[in-house]
């Protein structure tokens, strides 16, 4: 069969000596769409399809004893971080520590932070929270517990609870909520930003605020807002867990508390040089 296509647009199939007959362009073109997809699936199909899976393929996949996929989340794992590993140094020197740690699965952690600082030789504030932490959503956990303070004063408990978590643009939060003993009340507040100048040069400022309900002069605290506590610390990671680094922090008693500060021969407030290390593993 020999097909030509002729000056009017349509083609010309040759038969043979028996004659011809006329077949339109478009009668063509939608004969080869139709064609041409058939012919292109049933090139594509592989020559030896895929066999189905047996139940000798699924436990050979799921060895006996996993049960299925294995859950990652009900794992237990742990964090120790070393925030504030630093010396302090001023009018008079002292040193301050500051650890968080936690333990547990996505959901459910039992965390422990805990402080001290030291000036001029002598320990002036010491205390630790022990607290059950659950999340609520992807960024929050709500926690729960106790806390004990040692300095100042004597030792004194409280019950705590408050949330901690990551904000919108990066920011690290921290408030909490305590009640102590003839219903003493305290509130705390902390918010961190790092800032990365480069993969390992990171700038942390941070401020921390503290009120109390009830004035306490055996501590030196007054009522309401107590003092306001803000830093400056620069970092140079060597690796992501040991970090040395120099800053600057600024602390200020404020109201009642000042006065208190003032009343026995104390300043009420304070600038200090810090050089420190941050490490966690």
């Amino acid at each position: 069969m020999n097909v030509r296509r002729g000056a009017s647009g349509c083609f010309r199939v040759r038969r043979g000596a028996s004659g011809c007959f006329r077949v339109r362009r478009g009668a063509v073109l939608l004969l080869m769409a139709l064609v041409a997809p058939a012919a292109a699936q049933e090139k594509e199909q592989p020559k030896q399809p895929v066999p189905p899976i047996t139940d000798a393929d699924r436990k050979a996949a799921f060895p006996q004893g996993l049960g299925g996929h294995a859950a990652h989340d009900s794992q237990l794992h742990y964090f120790v971080l070393f925030d504030q590993l630093e010396w302090q140094g001023g009018a008079a020197g002292g040193a301050k520590f500051e650890n968080t740690t936690w333990i547990g699965g996505d959901i459910n952690r039992l965390w422990l932070r805990t402080e001290l600082e030291s000036d001029d030789g002598k320990m002036e504030n010491a205390g630790a929270d022990v607290l059950w932490g659950r999340s609520f959503s992807r960024w929050w956990d709500v926690v729960a517990g106790i806390r004990q303070d040692v300095r100042p004063g004597g030792p004194q408990t409280w019950a705590a609870v408050g949330i901690q978590g990551l904000a919108p643009y990066w920011f690290d939060i921290e408030a909490t909520g305590y009640i102590g003993a003839h219903g003493r009340t305290r509130a705390r507040f902390e918010v961190e930003y790092e800032l990365l100048l480069t993969n390992r040069v990171i700038l942390q400022p941070l401020a921390e605020i503290e009120l109390y309900g009830k004035r306490d002069p055996e501590r030196g605290i007054g009522a309401g807002l107590s003092s306001i506590e803000t830093g400056l610390r620069l970092r140079y990671e060597i690796r992501r867990e040991l970090a040395p680094y120099i800053g600057i922090s600024w602390d200020r008693k404020l109201f009642g508390t000042a006065d208190i500060a003032r009343d026995n021969g104390e300043a009420a407030g304070r600038t200090r040089f810090t050089v420190g290390l941050r490490t966690w593993f």
